[in-house]
């Protein structure tokens, strides 16, 4: 599917293309305030300022991690400008929980010069879709801490009602 506001092309990721040229355009900085904190039973959000950047390693292990969940019938789907990977989702196949209604979103990310621009609203929305149509009637969200990262919880959980999410 193409969107042609934004000439960005979203489509699946195929386990073959999963490796770190794939990454090559992609950029994960993220410069971090807030977080969200549990203190006195509560959360709260604190002050608590760091930049967030993935290293070698962590690229290494967010690779492995999508191409086993490819391998396991899980879906990678990415936003493409140009043939650049600029946003992906990862959803892990398999119900959860006690009464297996759950999915989860692994990941959700968009390179940090197109965040704002509606692609994570895209990705999220075909997350929720695959979700559906694999018999989850939630979409668990294990998002970082940060204000930052968690901004677009509270919209889009209020326009989905079968969608939870928790702060880890």
């Amino acid at each position: 599917m193409k969107d042609r506001e934004n000439t960005i092309e979203y489509r699946e990721i195929k386990i073959s293309e999963i490796d770190r040229r794939l990454f090559s355009g992609f950029i994960r900085h993220q410069k971090v305030v807030k977080c969200r904190r549990k203190s006195g039973g509560r959360w709260v959000i604190a002050d608590d300022p760091f930049t967030d950047d993935w290293s070698e390693p962590d690229y290494e292990k967010l690779i492995l991690s999508l191409k086993e969940n490819s391998a396991r019938g899980g879906l990678v789907f990415g936003a493409f400008a140009d043939d650049v990977l600029k946003g992906f989702i990862s959803v892990r196949p398999g119900l959860f929980g006690g009464d297996r209604k759950y999915i989860d979103l692994s990941e959700i990310h968009v390179s940090e010069e197109l965040r704002r621009t509606g692609i994570g609203k895209v990705l999220f929305e075909r997350a929720k879709d695959w979700a559906k149509q694999n018999g989850a009637d939630y979409l668990y969200i294990s998002a970082h801490s940060s204000v930052e990262s968690q901004a677009f919880t509270p919209k889009w959980a209020a326009q989905t009602p079968c969608i939870r999410t928790k702060p880890t």
